[in-house]
């Protein structure tokens, strides 16, 4: 009856302590009307999408603070209850004796460790993966054809610039635009050349554009004294060629 007194003390003490804690923060800020009034603006007109992203990411974390600690009150209140019908340390679902060590462990528990109702882990996904095909995060190949998935995604948007500097990128970058994850990757293309080289539908009147992709194609062949990437043309093909 000792031990029982002492935890009724333990829980009335948390029990004051989660009210204040609610009251002191209005329940986390959710009182309010919107999650802009808790960071004084009065509209969400002419903020950043990034900032207004910050915002909600905010209001969810104090959604989910709050449910938490009404969850614990919740808890504490019924094991209270439990002590006054006289019924606490007993086991609601199978009415056996909860041992003593697990109720001073957990004062709130009205379930032995074999009914505890938190044992059950969901395995719930969100909705919103039933309609995305391939599941983000997954690499799927269909008849040797490259779906578009996660990676691919994030190259895309990635392409209209990032929080890096140039310390964050590992490689050797030319141009700021381009310091993104596989920037270098070829996109539509097997070889370099296919960016600048072009011929009209009858494989003729052979064309170069110049861009930078032909400027690193050239300096890679001097660097390597190579007439092609394959390596020295025969005579027969070099000197008509230089010439």
């Amino acid at each position: 009856m000792q031990d029982i007194s002492a935890l009724r003390d333990r829980l009335l003490q948390e029990k004051r302590q989660i009210e204040q804690r609610l009251k002191q923060n209005d329940h986390f800020g959710l009182t309010r009307t919107s999650n802009h009034d808790s960071v004084g603006e009065l509209s969400n007109y002419d903020n950043h999408p990034a900032d207004t992203g910050t915002e909600l990411y905010e209001r969810e974390k104090d959604i989910a603070l709050n449910e938490h600690t009404e969850r614990e009150l919740h808890d504490i209140e019924r094991a209270l209850q439990a002590m006054e019908d006289g019924t606490y340390g007993i086991c609601k679902v199978c009415g056996k004796p909860i041992p003593f060590e697990r109720l001073e462990a957990i004062p709130t528990t009205t379930y032995c460790k074999e009914h505890s109702s938190d044992q059950f882990i969901s395995q719930q996904r969100p909705i919103e993966e039933s309609i995305l095909s391939p599941p983000f995060g997954e690499f799927v190949v269909h008849e040797d054809v490259e779906t578009f998935d996660a990676e691919d995604s994030w190259q895309k948007v990635a392409r209209f610039g990032t929080s890096e500097t140039p310390s964050d990128v590992q490689e050797d970058t030319v141009h700021y635009d381009r310091m993104y994850i596989d920037a270098e990757e070829q996109i539509g293309y097997v070889e370099p050349f296919e960016t600048f080289a072009a011929t009209d539908l009858y494989g003729t009147g052979i064309t170069i554009y110049p861009n930078i992709v032909h400027e690193q194609y050239e300096q890679m062949l001097d660097d390597e004294q190579l007439m092609s990437p394959l390596g020295d043309l025969p005579a027969y093909e070099k000197d008509p060629y230089t010439s």
